[in-house]
Protein backbone atom coordinates (compact mmCIF):
# COMPACT_ATOMS: atom_id res chain seq x y z
CA UNK A 1 0.00 0.00 0.00
CA UNK A 2 1.29 3.53 -1.30
CA UNK A 3 0.09 6.43 0.50
CA UNK A 4 0.18 9.92 -1.05
CA UNK A 5 -1.36 12.43 1.21
CA UNK A 6 -2.34 16.01 -1.22
CA UNK A 7 -2.10 19.64 1.19
CA UNK A 8 -2.19 23.13 0.13
CA UNK A 9 -3.80 26.25 1.83
CA UNK A 10 -7.46 26.81 1.89
CA UNK A 11 -9.08 27.02 -1.36
CA UNK A 12 -5.90 25.76 -3.69
CA UNK A 13 -7.55 22.77 -5.45
CA UNK A 14 -6.54 20.20 -3.04
CA UNK A 15 -9.84 18.71 -3.87
CA UNK A 16 -9.47 18.65 -7.48
CA UNK A 17 -5.70 17.03 -7.50
CA UNK A 18 -7.14 14.22 -4.72
CA UNK A 19 -10.03 13.21 -7.43
CA UNK A 20 -7.66 13.46 -10.66
CA UNK A 21 -5.17 11.34 -8.82
CA UNK A 22 -7.73 9.07 -7.39
CA UNK A 23 -9.54 9.29 -10.74
CA UNK A 24 -12.48 6.61 -8.98
CA UNK A 25 -9.64 4.23 -9.68
CA UNK A 26 -8.01 4.23 -6.19
CA UNK A 27 -9.42 4.74 -2.35
CA UNK A 28 -10.25 8.57 -1.55
CA UNK A 29 -9.72 10.04 2.05
CA UNK A 30 -11.01 13.64 2.27
CA UNK A 31 -10.54 14.80 5.39
CA UNK A 32 -13.08 18.14 4.59
CA UNK A 33 -15.60 15.53 4.15
CA UNK A 34 -15.26 13.65 7.27
CA UNK A 35 -15.11 16.71 9.55
CA UNK A 36 -18.39 17.05 7.95
CA UNK A 37 -19.83 13.89 8.76
CA UNK A 38 -18.44 14.80 12.60
CA UNK A 39 -20.89 17.55 12.53
CA UNK A 40 -23.31 15.75 11.76
CA UNK A 41 -23.24 13.35 15.22
CA UNK A 42 -25.19 14.25 18.25
CA UNK A 43 -21.84 12.96 20.73
CA UNK A 44 -19.68 15.88 18.61
CA UNK A 45 -22.82 18.14 19.28
CA UNK A 46 -23.16 17.51 22.42
CA UNK A 47 -19.36 18.34 23.25
CA UNK A 48 -19.16 21.41 21.44
CA UNK A 49 -22.63 22.66 23.20
CA UNK A 50 -20.77 21.96 26.27
CA UNK A 51 -17.41 23.64 25.72
CA UNK A 52 -18.70 26.59 23.86
CA UNK A 53 -21.64 26.84 25.87
CA UNK A 54 -24.32 26.68 23.17
CA UNK A 55 -28.00 26.73 24.56
CA UNK A 56 -28.61 24.13 21.66
CA UNK A 57 -27.74 21.83 18.82
CA UNK A 58 -28.89 24.00 16.07
CA UNK A 59 -26.67 25.35 13.44
CA UNK A 60 -23.67 24.63 15.26
CA UNK A 61 -21.78 25.42 12.27
CA UNK A 62 -22.88 28.85 11.62
CA UNK A 63 -22.87 29.57 15.63
CA UNK A 64 -19.08 28.28 15.46
CA UNK A 65 -18.04 30.96 12.67
CA UNK A 66 -19.54 33.25 14.36
CA UNK A 67 -17.59 32.32 17.54
CA UNK A 68 -14.19 32.33 15.76
CA UNK A 69 -14.76 35.30 13.93
CA UNK A 70 -14.75 37.21 17.38
CA UNK A 71 -11.95 34.71 18.60
CA UNK A 72 -9.41 33.63 17.11
CA UNK A 73 -8.16 31.55 19.99
CA UNK A 74 -11.75 29.55 19.44
CA UNK A 75 -10.25 27.76 16.38
CA UNK A 76 -7.66 25.95 18.43
CA UNK A 77 -9.90 24.66 21.33
CA UNK A 78 -12.92 23.47 17.93
CA UNK A 79 -9.47 21.97 16.42
CA UNK A 80 -8.59 19.64 19.65
CA UNK A 81 -11.71 18.45 19.49
CA UNK A 82 -12.08 17.49 15.52
CA UNK A 83 -8.64 16.55 14.57
CA UNK A 84 -8.27 13.44 16.68
CA UNK A 85 -11.84 12.35 15.45
CA UNK A 86 -10.31 12.79 11.84
CA UNK A 87 -7.48 11.00 12.64
CA UNK A 88 -9.48 7.80 14.04
CA UNK A 89 -11.12 8.39 10.60
CA UNK A 90 -8.29 7.82 8.65
CA UNK A 91 -6.51 5.00 10.45
CA UNK A 92 -10.02 3.56 9.85
CA UNK A 93 -10.20 3.99 6.20
CA UNK A 94 -5.60 3.01 6.24
CA UNK A 95 -7.19 -0.51 7.75
CA UNK A 96 -10.17 -0.69 5.44
CA UNK A 97 -7.96 -0.33 2.33
CA UNK A 98 -4.71 -2.00 3.15
CA UNK A 99 -5.01 -4.19 0.28
CA UNK A 100 -5.35 -2.09 -2.43
CA UNK A 101 -2.14 -0.49 -4.13
CA UNK A 102 -2.80 3.15 -3.70
CA UNK A 103 -4.50 5.67 -0.97
CA UNK A 104 -5.02 9.00 -1.64
CA UNK A 105 -5.67 11.84 1.46
CA UNK A 106 -6.44 14.61 1.29
CA UNK A 107 -5.66 16.98 4.21
CA UNK A 108 -5.73 20.93 4.91
CA UNK A 109 -3.51 20.64 7.89
CA UNK A 110 -1.15 17.83 6.93
CA UNK A 111 1.67 19.51 7.59
CA UNK A 112 0.34 21.48 10.39
CA UNK A 113 -0.32 18.13 12.13
CA UNK A 114 2.76 16.77 11.63
CA UNK A 115 1.52 13.70 9.97
CA UNK A 116 4.27 13.93 7.00
CA UNK A 117 5.80 10.38 7.82
CA UNK A 118 2.28 9.24 7.68
CA UNK A 119 2.78 9.24 3.45
CA UNK A 120 4.85 8.03 1.40
CA UNK A 121 4.55 11.12 -0.79
CA UNK A 122 3.44 14.38 0.09
CA UNK A 123 1.70 16.67 -2.73
CA UNK A 124 1.65 20.33 -2.11
CA UNK A 125 -0.50 22.65 -3.94
CA UNK A 126 0.28 25.68 -4.80
CA UNK A 127 -1.77 28.91 -5.64
CA UNK A 128 -1.98 32.41 -4.68
CA UNK A 129 -3.65 34.13 -2.00
CA UNK A 130 -5.48 36.40 -4.61
CA UNK A 131 -6.72 33.53 -6.40
CA UNK A 132 -7.51 31.41 -3.30
CA UNK A 133 -9.31 34.23 -1.81
CA UNK A 134 -11.53 34.20 -5.17
CA UNK A 135 -12.43 30.75 -5.49
CA UNK A 136 -13.40 31.04 -1.44
CA UNK A 137 -15.55 34.26 -2.16
CA UNK A 138 -17.72 32.11 -5.01
CA UNK A 139 -18.29 29.30 -3.10
CA UNK A 140 -20.44 31.58 -0.69
CA UNK A 141 -18.04 31.81 1.48
CA UNK A 142 -16.91 34.81 3.98
CA UNK A 143 -13.41 36.58 3.48
CA UNK A 144 -13.67 36.93 7.30
CA UNK A 145 -13.44 33.24 7.64
CA UNK A 146 -11.14 32.54 4.73
CA UNK A 147 -8.52 35.16 6.44
CA UNK A 148 -8.71 33.35 9.86
CA UNK A 149 -8.11 29.65 8.47
CA UNK A 150 -5.60 30.85 6.02
CA UNK A 151 -3.48 32.55 9.55
CA UNK A 152 -4.16 29.41 10.92
CA UNK A 153 -2.16 27.99 8.40
CA UNK A 154 1.53 27.57 7.23
CA UNK A 155 3.03 29.85 4.61
CA UNK A 156 3.59 27.83 1.25
CA UNK A 157 6.97 28.50 1.66
CA UNK A 158 7.48 26.31 4.83
CA UNK A 159 4.69 23.19 3.38
CA UNK A 160 6.84 23.16 0.46
CA UNK A 161 9.93 22.21 2.38
CA UNK A 162 7.95 19.07 3.68
CA UNK A 163 6.25 18.40 0.64
CA UNK A 164 7.97 15.35 -2.30
CA UNK A 165 6.13 17.60 -5.21
CA UNK A 166 4.42 20.61 -5.73
CA UNK A 167 1.86 21.26 -8.28
CA UNK A 168 0.81 24.88 -9.23
CA UNK A 169 -2.83 25.73 -9.67
CA UNK A 170 -2.48 29.06 -10.94
CA UNK A 171 -3.85 28.61 -14.72
CA UNK A 172 -6.19 25.98 -16.46
CA UNK A 173 -7.82 22.82 -15.18
CA UNK A 174 -6.13 21.80 -18.30
CA UNK A 175 -2.35 22.33 -17.31
CA UNK A 176 -3.48 21.09 -13.66
CA UNK A 177 -4.71 17.83 -15.12
CA UNK A 178 -1.17 17.72 -17.03
CA UNK A 179 0.47 18.08 -13.94
CA UNK A 180 -0.89 15.82 -12.05
CA UNK A 181 -0.81 13.07 -14.54
CA UNK A 182 2.70 13.24 -14.72
CA UNK A 183 3.09 12.61 -10.98
CA UNK A 184 0.25 9.85 -11.29
CA UNK A 185 1.80 7.93 -13.76
CA UNK A 186 5.08 7.54 -11.51
CA UNK A 187 2.97 5.68 -9.21
CA UNK A 188 0.55 3.38 -11.10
Amino acid sequence: MFKIGVTGSIASGKTTVAKLLSGKKYPLFNADREVSKIYRQNSFKNQICKKFKLKNKNNIKSKLKKIISADKKSLGKLEKIIHPLVRRELAKFSNKNKNKNLLIFEIPLLIESKLMKTFDKVIFVKTKKTLRLKRYIKQGKSSIIFKILDKRQLPPAKKIKFSDYVINNNSSLKNLKKNVKIIKKKYE
